[in-house]
């Protein structure tokens, strides 16, 4: 079962510094019926203005992942850690027992448009923990490319990932006309798929951008650029889970 979630309605929250869609209950918005996917418990699309962005605030016993769209987002935590995230690198947090930390955009003109998901982990009480990676944009043309991985086990050669704690993956990829990748789910697996821009075709089904699939029962996804839907290519995250 594909169930389809259309950007208009995902719960759109807005204040003077962020435009936010977010595509479970969260902060102030609460549906029982929209709590979570599996172990994915929050799928937040933020827009951050110039010169703004989350104070410190502490966060525990949650895998929390940033993945860049546009401009970047500046980190800083009580681990010591503090860089620019860009487009073409991913971030992942243990919260585990506890941490803090703040997220800025810190530019003067160009808004910080990103990802942020968070993760239940399969273990509780993990020590806090910080990891970010680069990887190729272009590696992600025509493929399904693993950006987090679930650590310690067998990542089939994916060194630019991060590695979380669950059994999930996260692949990011960019289909040109006539592309297709193939993505095959293990029995009771489930996958969360969010396009980005563009228009991807999943399964027999046009998604365009805002749009999510929450799939279920469903043993093979296929994947490709809408026909007839422009030359913009289908930019889109894949995740699959428990």
């Amino acid at each position: 079962m594909i169930q389809t979630i259309r950007a208009k309605d995902r719960y759109h929250a807005e204040t003077d510094w962020l435009s936010t869609n977010w595509h479970f209950s969260f902060d102030h918005y609460y549906d029982p019926n929209n709590l979570q996917f599996g172990p994915l418990r929050v799928f937040n699309d933020d827009t951050v203005a110039p010169g703004s962005g989350f104070p410190l605030h502490p966060h525990r016993e949650m895998e929390i992942v940033t993945y860049m769209i546009d401009g970047a987002l500046e980190h800083k935590d009580n681990m010591g850690h503090h860089g620019l995230i860009r487009p073409g690198e991913i971030q992942r947090m243990s919260a585990g027992t506890g941490l803090r930390h703040s997220e800025y955009n810190s530019s003067a003109d160009e808004p910080a448009h990103l990802i942020q998901l968070w993760i239940l982990p399969a273990t509780p009480g993990l020590e806090p923990a910080y990891e970010q990676k680069a990887f190729s944009l272009d590696g992600r043309n025509g493929k399904l490319l693993p950006i987090a991985v679930p650590a310690g086990k067998n990542t089939n050669g994916a060194s630019n990932a991060v590695q979380i704690h669950q059994d999930a993956t996260i692949y990011t990829s960019l289909l040109a006309p006539g592309e297709s990748v193939t993505h095959r789910l293990a029995p009771e697996r489930r996958a969360y798929v969010f396009v980005i821009k563009g228009d991807l075709l999943l399964n027999g089904k046009t998604f365009s951008a805002g749009d999510q699939a929450r799939v279920t029962g469903e043993r093979e996804l296929q994947l490709s650029m809408a026909p007839g839907q422009g030359s913009t290519p289908a930019d889109f995250l894949l995740l699959d889970l428990p």
